[in-house]
């Protein structure tokens, strides 16, 4: 059951993944109002979350490296699945875990509660990195529940 559970939960990634890159390229391609239920929500349409405000540049660079983040939890739920849970351990570490490089992305940012949200993100996935190498599966799993927890978070109150 542990594998059929897994790759459920990497279809389920997969679907958010689509609809939050159909969401954004909304946005990106300035769609000056769009319909939905045959109301004009408009380009600005409050959402209810905190905006970073961003400029263009950075508004770009935090998109890749949220895309980033996603491809980098698909490619841990994949090797989990064949259990290959050194090699998601390392992609924990690496490509999601409070490397120096992150840490001065996070540090890059001026709002407080998102800069202590990212790293905290980060930190957390050096623990699914540690916890990877258990080869526990449930543990691993409550692990990556943690880390993408902080993704829901983040991304439930902050926008760009």
């Amino acid at each position: 059951m542990g594998k059929a559970w897994v790759v459920l939960v990497s279809g389920w990634i997969g679907l958010a993944a689509l609809a939050a890159s159909a969401h954004e390229m909304g946005h990106e391609m300035g769609h000056g109002g769009m319909m939905m239920h045959g109301m004009d929500a408009g380009p600005m349409a409050e959402d209810g979350r905190v905006s970073l405000h961003l400029a263009a540049p950075m508004r770009m660079m935090q998109k890749r490296m949220m895309r980033e983040h996603l491809a980098a939890v698909q490619a841990i739920v994949g090797l989990v699945a064949d259990g290959r849970f050194d090699e998601a351990a390392k992609i924990a570490h690496e490509k999601l875990g409070l490397t120096p490089a992150m840490k001065k992305m996070c540090d890059m940012f001026g709002n407080n509660d998102f800069r202590t949200m990212g790293l905290a993100f980060h930190s957390q996935a050096d623990e699914l990195g540690k916890v990877l190498k258990t080869r526990n599966l449930n543990k691993s799993l409550r692990a990556l529940h943690s880390v993408l927890n902080s993704c829901v978070q983040c991304h439930a109150r902050f926008r760009q």
